[in-house]
């Protein structure tokens, strides 16, 4: 009976995989047709980072409240092999129509590094389909809201009606046309889901980014998993 062994390339997931030589330990070289990246086949590697699903494995753990540590212990990992498959993951937001019946905004405290350096996010939520439609970093103020609102206008977002709570920024910005907790239950709800997807995210943990980089990648990415279910 003949085993047959599909490989994928590690950079691009391609099944356009030929030979390409002998490495110097005897192990057989591949080589991607489609983006020219070189590796040896799955079942020659001795280190678990260099697994063709090894990219998959991480960003599906990262988006499912596992810290980086957490997920080197579990797989055998290096640490910086997680964060160097965070920090050049590439996962956009983008909104999935250009017209919504209505919006919630409402704005959600992290930090970097320590809690006195304090990075709001400030997003846009559709409650109808749990998407999150666009957001923006910065303070807790009015310049950081107006930002958000230029972002819905660059994107082409139009709405019939938009609900915010009672912040006076929001108010003054948006001109929503329902204040009050009652009309963010979406969004607040939401702002749960984000905790225990995002692990930067949780409440009291142990768990932080030191690099803005690291932290505004790990939300993109956990913003990409919400609105379409994988990475």
């Amino acid at each position: 009976m003949k085993i047959e062994i599909e490989l994928h390339c590690p950079r691009c997931q391609s099944t356009s995989i030929k030979k390409n030589g002998i490495k110097h330990d005897g192990k057989q070289n591949y080589r991607c047709k489609e983006c020219n990246r070189q590796f040896v086949g799955d079942h020659n590697l001795t280190y678990l980072g260099c697994h063709s699903k090894a990219v998959k494995l991480i960003l599906l753990m990262l988006v499912r409240c596992c810290g980086i540590r957490d997920i080197a212990k579990i797989t055998r990992f290096s640490i910086g092999k997680i964060l160097k498959t965070l920090t050049q993951s590439n996962h956009e937001v983008i909104p999935q129509r250009t017209h919504y019946k209505c919006l919630e905004v409402d704005e959600f405290w992290t930090f970097v590094g320590n809690k006195k350096d304090k990075h709001w996010l400030q997003y846009v939520y559709d409650r109808s389909s749990g998407e999150i439609v666009a957001f923006v970093w910065g303070g807790r103020d009015a310049h950081t809201a107006q930002r958000l609102k230029n972002r819905l206008e660059e994107l082409g977002i139009t709405y019939d009606c938009i609900s915010s709570d009672h912040w006076e920024s929001f108010i003054k910005i948006f001109k929503p046309d329902q204040e009050g907790k009652y009309y963010t239950v979406g969004i607040e709800g939401n702002n749960c889901r984000l905790r225990h997807r995002i692990k930067r995210a949780v409440r009291r943990t142990c768990c932080f980014s030191k690099k803005v980089l690291n932290h505004v990648k790990a939300f993109n990415l956990g913003f990409f998993y919400i609105n379409h279910g994988f990475v």
